[in-house]
């Protein structure tokens, strides 16, 4: 995927143009090498991709939920030819693209978790608040919409969603203005629901995060299932590493990254917290499946953050499969 974006500057429609978070740091820990197979779990622009089929004449299933991204990453497969196959699916069910291809294991799997600037970029695609489109933040450009669900959504599951995916403490009086709003009018522009949690928060004097933030991201997480598609995708890429392969996930925000956490955590043997994203812990028996590389993860360093101010939320964390079988119940 692209880097991060808060939505500002004109849409990139150039792969070479965007610059992967962490990709040095990615590259490193994955290691493609000749005739190897990866999964990229976020095509995105293709930027993981690319690097990984430059980096050794290996090959990548890259996979891609969204129908715009899949469309433009026509001209990536056909400029590497056999060694990159593009499925349009979403990554918790990266074993079927792996299967079609005959394969039951593979090499390596990256996943770099979120929105990409292109979807942000794109205010016909309704994740920003910056420029005005219709309410709509689905990936998948399928299914219900950020429309829907506040236009539709009782005011208490408003708020938890708030609550629970955007952690805003003000989840209930956004919700109650949101509610409020709806009755005269539905709710249908990012500019008219931004403007309401503005009226609910305000915006003190050179804050330069905008009040709607929190909310935006919060709907965004639940039309997508984000949370729940990582969990499955982990799961997934358990199933499917061989034994030495390598998970490596980027995260850009604190959900996201708990539960990649956790996860290894919970793989390598160490204690991890409770999560209503993960699975149920496995009997004890069960001997670890993954090795931590790095417990604090890795993080941008200032060199990329002063080129690239949308790196500095990432974090990479990689874990390394063991030849224990995947965890009961992954």
């Amino acid at each position: 995927m692209t880097p991060r974006s808060t939505g500002e500057g004109p849409v990139d429609r150039d792969v070479r143009a965007h610059i992967p978070v962490l990709i040095s740091e990615v590259l490193e820990q994955l290691r493609p090498g000749p005739q190897e197979t990866y999964i990229d779990g976020t095509f995105g622009a293709g930027g993981y991709t690319r690097a990984i089929l430059q980096a050794a004449p290996c090959r990548v299933i890259a996979i891609e939920r969204d129908p715009t991204a899949f469309a433009n990453g026509q001209a990536l497969v056909a400029e590497f030819g056999g060694r990159l196959v593009l499925a349009p699916t979403t990554f918790s069910n990266m074993e079927q693209p792996a299967r079609e291809a005959g394969l039951t294991h593979v090499d390596g799997v990256v996943l770099d978790i979120g929105v990409s600037s292109m979807q942000l970029d794109d205010p016909e695609r309704g994740f920003s608040f910056l420029r005005d489109g219709p309410l709509d933040m689905r990936m998948s450009q399928s299914g219900p919409s950020a429309a829907d669900v506040v236009n539709g959504a009782e005011e208490e599951d408003l708020a938890d969603i708030l609550y629970e995916l955007g952690e805003e403490r003000r989840s209930r009086a956004i919700a109650r203005a949101i509610v409020k709003a709806r009755d005269e009018s539905p709710i249908t522009t990012t500019k008219a629901l931004a403007h309401i949690v503005e009226r609910v928060l305000g915006r003190a004097r050179g804050d330069e995060k905008h009040p709607a933030t929190r909310t935006f991201q919060a709907l965004r997480i639940h039309v997508n299932d984000e949370l729940g598609e990582l969990k499955r995708a982990l799961e997934a890429a358990e199933r499917l590493l061989k034994p030495g392969g390598r998970l490596a996930a980027v995260t850009f925000h604190s959900l996201e990254d708990r539960i990649v956490k956790h996860f290894l955590q919970e793989r390598s043997g160490k204690t991890a917290g409770a999560s209503r994203y993960l699975p149920e812990p496995a009997a004890a028996a069960d001997a670890p499946s993954f090795r931590i590389v790095n417990t604090r993860g890795f993080t941008p360093n200032e060199k990329e953050t002063d080129a690239n101010p949308r790196a500095r939320s990432a974090r990479l964390r990689v874990g390394i499969r063991t030849d224990a079988p995947a965890w009961h119940g992954s």
